[in-house]
Parts: structure tokens; sequence; C-alpha cells
């Protein structure tokens, strides 16, 4: 049936000497929990005021309705678990963690984005730019720490 599986994992070096760049892995991915908690205790804890005049100046939120707290409730508390998550990959940046906290929430920032890239309707041309570029700039943290975390060159 195979052979069994060790107790104990063989010891390896820390995982963030032996990453491209530990401190860009920390810097993205904070960057990424500072967002998420953000929206999420903005949505969480007053869910109307998120809806009504978020991002307080352009007033995206509204312009897609109805009103629905329940749901905009759960995306504060989607957005709080990433917060989480992303949090200790910082906390312990070890490149499968990192892989796996940057992809969940890449799994949903790109949809979030197509989604809002086809409706429009409503947007001023400043507004939509300004919305589609804002979202899309949440796509680069993730990408920086994946790539930051890949293995270090060797030394000489």
């Amino acid at each position: 049936m195979g052979a069994p599986i060790p107790a104990e994992p063989p010891s390896r070096p820390a995982a963030t000497e032996t990453m491209r760049r530990p401190d860009i892995v920390r810097v993205a991915l904070l960057a990424i929990v500072a967002y998420c908690l953000f929206i999420g205790l903005t949505a969480a804890v007053i869910p109307h005021v998120f809806y009504d005049d978020f991002p307080f100046l352009e007033h995206w939120v509204e312009r897609l309705p109805p009103y629905n707290e329940h749901l905009v409730f759960d995306v504060g508390g989607l957005y709080l678990g990433f917060a989480v998550v992303l949090g200790l990959a910082a906390w312990r940046p070890r490149r499968d963690l990192v892989i796996a906290a940057c992809a969940g929430f890449l799994t949903m920032a790109v949809p979030h984005l197509a989604f809002h890239a086809t409706h429009l309707s409503g947007f001023g041309t400043g507004g939509a730019i300004a919305e589609l570029g804002a979202l899309a700039s949440l796509l680069i943290p993730p990408v920086l720490a994946i790539w930051a975390s890949a293995a270090a060159e060797p030394g000489p």
C-alpha cells in the first residue's frame, strides 16, 4: 500500500532564507491585508455605508443595485477571512502558504474585476477608468508575492 508517511518532515532551511525576496513577499502580502481589512471591516460593521458610499468618493457599489445587507455583510466576512490567511502568510512566509493565500485571493479578484469590466453602465469615463484601474491594481501584490517567494538563486 505504499511507504508509511514519516511522523516529521525532513528538516530544511528556514523558508524565508530560501526565498528570492522575503521582504517583498511580506510587503506585498501586508498591502493586500490592509486592503482586505479596510473592505472587510467597512462591509461587515457598517454594510449600508459600504453600499451607499464606497469607495467614499465615487459611490461605486450603489451603482449595482439592489442593496442586500446579508450579501454585503458576507462580503465583509470574506475579505476579513482573506486578511487572516494573507496575514498568516506574511507573518510566517513559506512558499506553499504564500502561493495558497495569493491564489485564493486571485481566484476572487480576477472574476471580480471581470464582473466590473462588464457592468460599467452608470459610470462616466473617468469613474470607469478609476474603478477598473483600482481593481486591476489589486492583482499586482499577489503576483509579486508569488514571484518573490520563489527559491533564491544559489550563492557563489
